[in-house]
């Protein structure tokens, strides 16, 4: 009886570590353990443009899935306009331009974290365009005109106000106004504004619609300028430590993926944009970091602070979470 149950206790020996090498607890290697994550379910707030992919991605490739997270995406414009539902926790991550996220840290809205690093500029990816027939053909003609940008204070106004600068033209000199990407084609052709900044697939879809390139923004003083990054408040990452790493992880091999891989672009930019696969393809896209570096992102914060975007100045590596097991750039 004594060897009978040796030998059982031995099987079940043998059967708890076989369970645990296959992973058998639910857990991936280097992902957090099944049943530790604080939240499992996760609201994403997205912009519709190709710098959101490494979310859809990390979503369609199983990364997420491999982290033990599920979760949902919700197109925005840019933060501020969603603030109560990041604040509520009704958007728990959220993709931004450094300038929206700089700004919201300074005003004292909310403490914001970055978890990652999604687009670096390239030239092509942003600039000004105007009607074909436009007088306008310098960017020192913008002077005293209404620009369409899809958010005030935020990286199209700056992007521009670099570039104006150096056409002896301040921002307050020429007139801001804010519509969302999708109907700025739109208010450029009926004449209710005499310019509009517009980033990609939207900048393509213009000018193939007839409109005129004026002003590329990612040349020059921003050239290779850090563009935008996915965020969380200080609170939420502070609840949600697991949670926050396993989305980092998932996100980073996604990031990874959308760096080298522009096949992999191709197959989700037309999920949440109305970019065609083939366009995705050839149009100029940007570069995707693999890398979260506070040293790359301070250059923002120094443009914002220069033309008086914020109260202070910002150290941007007091709002970076480092990403487990990637270097710091």
């Amino acid at each position: 009886m004594e060897s009978g149950s040796a030998f059982r206790a031995f099987l079940a020996f043998l059967a708890v570590g076989t369970l645990a090498a296959c992973g058998g607890t639910g857990s991936v290697a280097g992902a957090a353990p099944r049943g530790s994550l604080e939240k499992p379910t996760l609201t994403i707030g997205v912009s519709p443009t190709p710098s959101s992919a490494p979310v859809f991605i990390a979503d369609r490739k199983g990364f997420f899935k491999a982290e033990g997270l599920t979760i949902k995406t919700e197109i925005i414009q840019a933060p501020q306009a969603v603030m109560p539902k990041i604040l509520n926790g009704s958007i728990d991550i959220f993709k931004g331009s450094y300038v929206s996220l700089i700004n919201i840290q300074d005003s004292g809205a909310a403490k914001l974290k970055i978890l990652s690093d999604s687009l670096q500029a390239a030239p092509g990816i942003a600039g000004v365009v105007v009607r074909k027939d436009s007088p306008l053909q310098t960017p020192k003609d913008l002077l005293d005109k209404t620009i369409a940008v899809n958010s005030l204070n935020n990286l199209g106004t700056m992007s521009m106000s670099a570039h104006l600068k150096a056409h002896e033209v301040t921002p307050k000199q020429v007139k801001f106004v804010a519509i969302d990407f999708q109907a700025q084609l739109a208010a450029l052709t009926s004449g209710q504004v005499d310019a509009a900044w517009m980033v990609e697939p939207f900048l393509s879809a213009a000018q193939q619609a007839g409109a005129r390139l004026l002003l590329d923004t990612n040349t020059g003083p921003t050239d290779a300028l850090p563009i935008d990054g996915l965020a969380a408040t200080d609170a939420w990452v502070a609840a949600h430590p697991n949670t926050t790493a396993a989305f980092q992880r998932a996100v980073a091999k996604a990031q990874r993926l959308a760096a080298t891989n522009r096949a992999e672009l191709a197959e989700v930019v037309p999920l949440y944009t109305q970019t065609p696969k083939q366009a995705v393809m050839t149009m100029a896209m940007g570069t995707f970091p693999t890398s979260l570096s506070p040293k790359r992102i301070q250059r923002v914060a120094d443009l914002m602070y220069e033309f008086g975007y914020l109260k202070s100045q910002v150290d941007v590596a007091s709002m970076v979470v480092q990403e487990p097991g990637r270097p710091a750039g």
